[in-house]
């Protein structure tokens, strides 16, 4: 299948591991010209050598809102104007409602929210205009069904997901589809971490997922893909899904 991004100049956010980086190997393998962001240089070095194709790396940290205003234009600068945004960041502290800090809440508003209002009006102006555009959120389940001990995430990562249905709204019609993508079990350092160890979180998978697996970063890379195609250009304005049937609501 043809999905029409040849060429297309993609930013993808917190690339340089996890399914970020599986999203950035997606687009290279689909032809887009993708610049890769995180705040490792070493990583993203890395992640350039590994991915090939014609992909470049910028350093810049979610939460450094004065260095995600200036990103875009760093990227057309080098690969020309961003035709798709992918927003992605590492998940916030676990904790139950009262167990993190107001600055670990502040942080990750600075970072999953605020980050993605910035992002986003720096690349939406040249979308407009060219009236052509795919932003898609790197989301989590705890959006749909909150998680008891992801206080933060189930709230900060709503208030994302909200921001991102209204802009869809205002955008369509310009072009431009705007969608979150929401994970379940990933084989991610994270999710290993969260779970104690890579094994542990296989094994959770096997007791709680329908799949009976974790998901690879590369399906994760596959379905953003297909959102940032012009086959995907209908679909707009949602959360989409994809977790091995973990979610159990309709």
């Amino acid at each position: 299948m043809d999905l029409g991004i040849d060429d297309r100049v993609a930013l993808v956010m917190g690339a340089s591991k996890g399914i970020g980086r599986g999203i950035a190997a997606a687009l290279a393998r689909e032809g887009a010209r993708v610049a890769v962001a995180s705040r490792s240089r070493e990583r993203l070095d890395a992640t350039v050598a590994e991915l090939g194709g014609d992909v470049t790396a910028f350093v810049a940290d979610a939460g450094d809102l004065d260095r995600l205003a200036e990103l875009p234009g760093e990227v057309e600068a080098a690969l020309g104007p961003v035709d798709i945004l992918v927003v992605n960041s590492g998940g916030p502290p676990m904790g139950g409602p009262f167990d993190n800090s107001l600055a670990e809440w502040e942080e990750a508003y600075r970072s999953l929210v605020l980050g993605v209002r910035v992002l986003t009006a720096g690349v939406l102006p040249g979308m407009r205009e060219r009236r052509w555009g795919r932003i898609v959120n790197v989301g989590s389940n705890s959006t749909v069904e909150p998680i008891p001990t992801l206080a933060i995430s189930n709230s900060v990562r709503s208030a994302a997901v909200g921001f991102l249905k209204t802009l869809a709204g205002e955008v369509a019609a310009d072009g431009i589809t705007v969608n979150t993508v929401v994970t379940g079990k990933f084989a991610t350092d994270r999710l290993a971490a969260n779970e104690g160890s890579m094994e542990n979180a296989e094994r959770s998978a096997r007791a709680t997922v329908p799949a009976k697996r974790l998901g690879l970063p590369a399906e994760f890379g596959d379905l953003v893909a297909f959102l940032a195609s012009d086959r995907a250009a209908y679909i707009t304005g949602t959360a989409i899904p994809i977790d091995g049937g973990l979610l159990r609501s309709v």
